[in-house]
């Protein structure tokens, strides 16, 4: 399952969407913070071939099924 969006807004709190139209709001702080500071962000984008969100130009990435994973297990679905 492919990531489709996701949206960033206060800190590491993020909306994201699933090809299957599922969306979760998400606090990401416990997943990214090792990996990617409150100012990179902005450089988070979606790989258009494997649905992985990306960050600083590649260097790092979370398969959309670890994500799905993450949110399904921890947060409760956006409304």
């Amino acid at each position: 399952m492919k990531l489709k969006t996701c949206r960033f807004f206060d800190g590491y709190n993020a909306e994201l969407t699933f090809e299957n139209g599922e969306q979760f709001r998400a606090d990401m702080a416990e997943l990214l913070r090792a990996y990617v500071a409150p100012n990179q962000l902005g450089s988070a984008h979606i790989d258009a071939e494997w649905g992985c969100l990306e960050f600083c130009d590649g260097a790092v990435d979370i398969e959309p099924q670890s994500l799905y994973r993450f949110v399904t297990t921890q947060f409760k679905r956006a409304s």
